[in-house]
C-alpha cells in the first residue's frame, strides 16, 4: 500500500475503534511512517478475498486489543499461505529446454496466486461426477468391487466376513446384523471367545470366525418380525 492507502486504512479503523486515533501531529506522523513500513507490500484489496478492511473489522470484533499494524501483516500472511498451500503448479508452457524462462513462468505463477491477482489451480482436488463408463460396466460384470477369485484368496485370512458372506449368499439372516445377547459383541463386530474360569470371571477375548448360536437365533427372529412386518 502507499502512504494514502495507508492514511485511508488509519482513516477506517479510527472510526472502528477511537484507540487507535492520535490527535497530536508528531504522533499522528510517526504512526503513519509506522503502518507504512509493516504494510508496504500488503495491498488493500484483491480480485480474490483479501479487503483489509475486512481483517481490521475482524480483529476489531474478535479482540479486546486495540489493532496493530503486525496484525493486518500476519493476517495477509496467512492469507498468502492458504492461497499457496491450495495451489499447484501448473506445467509451464516454456520450452522445458530452457530452464531460465521454465523457472520464471513457475515463479511468476506462484507470485501472481500469493499476491491475489490469480486464482490457485487446484487441479488436484476432487472433481464431482460418477465413476468412468468402463468401470461402471466391469462392476456389473463382476458384480462387485472384489472379483470372486480375489475374494475366495482372501477369505483364509478373513474367516469372520467370509462366513457371513457364505451365510448371505445361502439366504441366512445375517448374525452381525443383532448384538450379541452372549459375548455382548457390538451389531456389526464379530463375536469374542469367551471363557469362563474357576473364579467365574471371564477369560480370553479372541474374535471368533462363527457367531454364537444365541445371536444366530436373535438375528433369524430378527428376520422373521421383519419379514412380517
Amino acid at each position: 500500500m502507499e502512504r494514502r492507502e495507508v492514511a485511508a486504512v488509519l482513516a477506517y479503523t479510527g472510526r472502528l475503534d477511537p484507540r487507535t486515533i492520535r490527535t497530536d501531529p508528531g504522533e499522528a506522523r510517526d504512526q503513519l511512517a509506522q503502518w507504512h513500513e509493516l504494510l508496504h507490500d500488503v495491498p488493500f484489496a484483491t480480485d480474490h478475498g483479501w479487503d483489509v478492511r475486512r481483517a481490521i473489522r475482524t480483529h476489531v470484533l474478535d479482540s479486546p486489543y486495540p489493532i496493530l499494524p503486525v496484525d493486518v501483516a500476519r493476517a495477509w500472511r496467512a492469507y498468502r499461505r492458504d492461497r499457496l498451500d491450495r495451489h499447484t503448479d501448473p506445467t509451464p508452457t516454456a520450452d522445458p529446454d530452457n530452464p531460465a524462462a521454465w523457472r520464471a513462468e513457475l515463479l511468476g505463477s506462484r507470485q501472481a496466486v500469493a499476491t491475489g491477482t490469480a486464482a490457485p489451480s487446484t487441479h488436484r482436488q476432487l472433481t464431482s461426477g460418477g465413476p468412468h463408463a468402463d468401470v461402471e460396466a466391469r462392476l456389473r460384470a463382476i458384480g462387485s468391487c472384489v472379483p470372486p477369485t480375489i475374494r475366495a484368496a482372501l477369505a483364509p485370512y478373513r474367516p469372520a466376513r467370509a462366513a457371513r458372506e457364505a451365510a448371505v449368499a445361502a439366504g441366512l439372516p445375517d448374525a452381525l446384523d443383532v448384538p450379541c445377547p452372549w459375548c455382548h459383541a457390538r451389531a456389526g463386530e464379530p463375536c469374542r471367545s469367551r471363557r469362563v474360569g474357576p473364579d467365574g470371571r471371564a477369560r480370553g477375548n479372541a474374535p471368533r470366525a462363527t457367531s454364537h448360536p444365541t445371536r444366530l437365533d436373535l438375528a433369524a427372529a430378527e428376520l422373521a418380525r421383519q419379514e412380517a412386518a
